[in-house]
């Protein structure tokens, strides 16, 4: 556990409090402890300051404030990050979690979204209007982090990732540039945000593309943890509508009501649904995910699109110990399913979900090098988890999902998804982007010389 406590000259805290408009957090102040803390508790550091912005000249002023005074800057939005890059030791950490305003257009199908959102933000804003778009499993998760690293979640099938349906972006630089970002303006930008991490810039507004979805049928169907059931499930992807999301699971029971209590913690798989077709093909849907084994537990109802990416949320909540890796794979082979199977038997806590998600449909109507998320060749993203309640149980798990991860990277293409790397994975960065990682080299060197957004899956200039 970090003690140092670093200190700033008052000169410049002073400076720096006169040209923001929100809090700024030094060690010592009553909000300071509550202030650094971010939702994966193995990440226990001591920032210099704290600043919780509440609008786009905040963030140029914290930026200006770090990259002149040659401290390290951490940008936080929903604070989920693994690897602990929305914080730092002895740096600035730049909170967004106080912008969360958001602007509806449902003529246009568009929405503005402040960096420091929420999925549940989003989802809330755009579900009265009968819209939404691709964005996560877990409501608390950022909109940041999430789409510029890419952005899976339960629609992506039917709509893209989260990046594909970025329509422009408000961009703050190195240089204290502001930058209003889109296709035809700064172009290259954002190419690089759709999928480049945070690279290149803070965030402050995302403009999202959205879809007709409003209620869908959705909820976990759960089996017995066998290599036919995922197998059937391979089967049932390949053929589905596109409508319908079919993340699957591998984990421990947990202790919910619609599953039986011989079932709490003991090894399990399944599929979470979530279909964005008609009513009245709800039960054919039911049918053929109950088709893929021996149904041990099931709650697959109609509910409005913003309950399926909470179904996590209470599993997960903030302050638990993670620790995580990634791979894609195409189709999912013999050698993966197997283990799942072998590994997924031995999870270590009910916290601990390996998540697979499918990302063909949309996802692979758009190009490789159309945006910088480059595996559009990829059938599924793997998500490896454990997540315990102490830091001692978490570091001793290492082990287990560095072996599993070693049996499925047999079967797995090259990289994987830079939101499931852990902050040991930044050898992986150049194998992450693939044939688009020159490319951002180059737009690093050009924008960000210097290197102050370096607190990510960090691209070198």
């Amino acid at each position: 556990m970090a003690t140092y406590t670093p200190t700033l000259d008052e000169r410049l805290l002073d400076r720096l409090r006169g040209a923001v408009r929100g809090d700024v957090v030094q060690p010592g102040d009553p909000a300071y402890d509550e202030a650094r803390k971010v939702y994966n508790a193995m990440h226990d550091r001591r920032p210099a300051i704290i600043v919780r912005a509440v609008d786009a000249g905040d963030v140029i002023a914290t930026v200006d404030f770090a990259r002149d005074q040659g401290l390290p800057l951490a940008v936080r939005g929903g604070s989920h990050s693994v690897p602990g890059y929305g914080t730092c030791d002895g740096g600035v950490v730049l909170d967004l979690g106080r912008m969360r305003g958001i602007r509806v257009d449902p003529d246009a199908r568009t929405a503005w979204v402040e960096g420091g959102c929420t999925w549940a933000d989003v989802n809330h804003a755009t579900h009265a209007f009968g819209l939404a778009t691709t964005g996560g499993i877990v409501s608390t998760t950022g909109v940041g982090g999430l789409t510029t690293g890419g952005g899976l979640g339960h629609l992506a099938r039917r709509c893209g990732l989260a990046c594909d349906n970025l329509v422009a972006v408000d961009l703050v630089t190195a240089d204290g540039s502001f930058m209003t970002c889109t296709d035809d303006q700064h172009g290259d930008l954002m190419w690089a945000v759709r999928g480049g991490g945070g690279n290149f810039g803070v965030v402050t507004s995302f403009a999202y593309r959205l879809h007709p979805v409003a209620d869908i049928l959705g909820g976990p169907t759960f089996f017995p943890l066998d290599a036919d059931v995922i197998r059937r499930y391979r089967e049932l992807v390949a053929e589905a509508d596109e409508r319908l999301g079919a993340v699957f699971v591998v984990g421990l029971g947990p202790p919910v009501p619609f599953l039986p209590e011989r079932w709490h913690g003991r090894p399990l798989c399944g599929v979470i649904a979530c279909w964005s077709g008609p009513p009245d093909e709800d039960d054919e849907i039911r049918d053929r995910i109950a088709a893929l084994g021996p149904v041990v537990g099931r709650h697959l109802e109609r509910m409005p699109y913003p309950v399926i990416n909470t179904l996590f949320d209470d599993l997960v909540p903030a302050g638990l110990y993670h620790y995580w890796k990634g791979s894609f794979t195409q189709g999912l082979p013999d050698g993966a399913v197997n283990a799942l199977v072998q590994y997924g038997a031995a999870t270590p806590s009910i916290q601990s979900v390996t998540v697979v998600f499918p990302i063909d449909g949309a996802c692979h109507r758009v190009g490789p090098e159309d945006t910088a998320f480059s595996y559009r060749d990829a059938d599924y993203a793997i998500a490896l988890s454990p997540t315990l309640t102490t830091r001692e149980e978490c570091e001793a798990q290492k082990g287990w999902v560095r072996a599993f991860h070693g049996a499925l990277e047999t079967h797995s293409m090259g990289g994987g998804y830079v939101n499931f790397m852990d902050g040991d994975d930044q050898d992986r960065v150049r194998a992450n982007y693939r044939t688009n990682h020159d490319r951002l080299r180059d737009l690093k060197r050009r924008y960000d010389p210097g290197n102050l957004f370096r607190l990510n899956h960090n691209i070198a200039p």
